[in-house]
């Protein structure tokens, strides 16, 4: 006899008591065990902060120049060597001066010669002048007489002019230092001829001296001109340094996104050097009530940072908000989020708008205190 073939179907009773069976559970719930995923929240923490504003930077001689000869000769005498200090106004070196001085000399002789040429001509031109009125001199004559007047007094503003710029040269020849500071390299010796533009020597001041550093564009707005600063330096590790804002910048730098900042500190034994790595603190800035959240708590989006939020029992809103600073895993929320309001801390990478979730803690388990308490007491559920 030949096999007969398997049922290709269930037998209608099987099937039956399946759905008996399946019709026992409350699909709701069943529904909820697997699609809900499970997550941990946290409440928002209200707290006291203390910002810290550090940066590091660079210290700097507010005043610092290169002196080149404005005239040219030969380097008679030093006065002040490399590394030794020059008021402001003192003599430094001279190139020749007594060389300027003949030379102021033949101009001012010049110049008295003009004078005497201009008065002469005066007199013959009054002559001329006296004739032509008794018709005994041409009208050209008279002008001819006054033409030349003007000459003898153009060649009279010429040679003091002359003489305006020997004595500016006579006074150039003695170079002065035009602040005080120290002449920190000499770069002509005694015999040496120079030209105009001719670098002379390198005069810098250190008291006071400035510190130039950056601060973060978030804490640009805690910055003011005469906030004090607390500069260190590797030359003296166990001191600081006490100064005050002097400049702050108007602008921030886009490249870094950071702003400039100068402050001055005393220097009087010149003991800080230009060029000197530092660091620099700006103090402490207290705020009150700042509302903290867990950093894991924040997703980056291409809309922003975004939490979710625990809505009702077990529904997430999807929120975006404003970060602020950064303190120990947790982060700074200034915007979007309230004192009172619970964020998703784990089991959120693929949580949508309005997803149903589980509340379990960190071990999987069901978290004792029900969620409406640990919305009033603060307790965080992971």
């Amino acid at each position: 006899m030949s096999e007969l073939p398997m049922p290709r179907t269930l037998p209608w009773c099987l099937v039956s008591g399946l759905l008996v069976a399946l019709a026992g559970c409350s699909g709701e719930e069943t529904q909820r065990v697997v699609a809900a995923p499970r997550v941990a929240v946290a409440t928002i923490r209200s707290v006291d902060v203390e910002d810290r504003i550090e940066a590091t930077g660079e210290l700097l001689a507010p005043n610092h120049a290169e002196i080149a000869a404005e005239v040219s000769g030969r380097i008679t005498r030093i006065f002040i060597d490399e590394g030794a200090p020059a008021d402001a106004g003192a003599a430094v070196l001279e190139i020749d001066p007594e060389r300027r001085e003949l030379e102021l000399v033949t101009v001012r002789a010049g110049v008295v010669e003009a004078e005497a040429a201009l008065q002469e001509q005066e007199r013959a031109t009054e002559r001329v002048r006296q004739l032509y009125q008794r018709n005994v001199a041409s009208k050209s004559d008279l002008d001819e007489a006054e033409t030349q007047l003007q000459l003898e007094a153009s060649r009279l503003n010429a040679a003091r002019a002359r003489l305006g710029v020997s004595k500016r040269a006579l006074a150039d020849a003695t170079v002065r230092a035009p602040f005080t500071g120290l002449v920190a390299q000499r770069f002509v010796s005694v015999g040496e001829f120079v030209q105009p533009a001719t670098r002379l020597f390198e005069l810098v001041s250190l008291d006071p001296i400035e510190v130039e550093f950056h601060v973060a564009e978030v804490d640009s707005s805690r910055v003011r001109v005469g906030q004090r600063v607390s500069v260190r330096v590797a030359p003296y590790p166990d001191e600081v340094f006490e100064g005050s804002v002097t400049v702050v910048s108007p602008t921030i730098d886009t490249r870094t996104r950071t702003l400039r900042i100068k402050a001055a500190l005393e220097n009087p034994e010149g003991r800080l050097r230009p060029g000197t790595f530092a660091r620099a603190d700006l103090g402490v800035s207290r705020r009150s009530g700042v509302l903290m959240i867990p950093e894991e708590a924040v997703l980056q989006r291409s809309d922003g940072s975004v939490v979710f939020l625990l809505v009702g029992e077990d529904r997430v809103e999807r929120r975006v908000i404003e970060l602020g600073a950064f303190r120990e895993g947790q982060v700074e929320v200034r915007a979007g989020l309230g004192p009172t309001d619970l964020v998703v801390t784990r089991g959120h990478t693929a949580l949508m708008d309005g997803s149903v979730v589980s509340i379990r803690n960190t071990d999987g388990s069901l978290p004792t205190p029900s969620v409406a308490a640990g919305r009033e007491s603060g307790t965080r559920f992971d």
